[in-house]
């Protein structure tokens, strides 16, 4: 059932386990339960904003353990709110994640464009080990990849953006 950890492809709960390892961490994994109940519905598309420093990297990270097939990560959640969630079983590491962190990606290239390239060639890497099998027809297209690995395998996509307003924050003099 569980694939090879990738680098952004199912990277896996250490970074998480971390979190959770701390002595500061406080349980927020109630926002599992809600990502849960909005999954194929319209209200799928989430965004979690609040001031830096307050906990969204830890947020993605925890997503990331909990749907990501990479690894079973049942242990991680041991004695957290979610564990007790009826859905809990229901969506626990049944999905291909991908996490990026736009800032590593920023911090290599400076620039946009190539901030983008460079996303998609390390994407399609990770997207084409994992998945030498499936048959693609661009292995240069990374939307085109993702759809032909969807397209034979059936199992969605969930997407974890982290740091993905760096690209304001360092080009806010850019209007264009």
């Amino acid at each position: 059932m569980y694939r090879e950890v990738g680098i952004y492809l199912n990277p896996g709960g250490g970074a998480f386990q971390e979190a959770v390892s701390s002595e500061i961490y406080v349980d927020k994994t109630e926002l599992i339960q809600y990502t849960n109940r909005v999954l194929k519905t319209l209200q799928k598309y989430i965004c979690v904003s609040r001031p830096r420093r307050f906990g969204k990297s830890t947020a993605a990270n925890m997503l990331v353990a909990y749907y990501g097939r990479g690894e079973d990560s049942r242990g991680l959640f041991k004695g957290l709110k979610i564990e007790k969630e009826p859905s809990f079983d229901q969506h626990l590491n049944q999905y291909n994640v991908i996490f990026l962190n736009m800032q590593d990606f920023l911090s290599r290239t400076h620039n946009v464009d190539k901030m983008k390239a460079l996303l998609e060639k390390r994407l399609l890497r990770d997207l084409l080990r994992a998945y030498p099998d499936v048959d693609y027809l661009d292995q240069t297209d990374l939307i085109g990849v993702l759809e032909d690995i969807y397209a034979e395998c059936r199992i969605p996509f969930i997407f974890v953006i982290d740091e993905w307003d760096c690209i304001f924050r360092e080009n806010k003099d850019n209007a264009a």
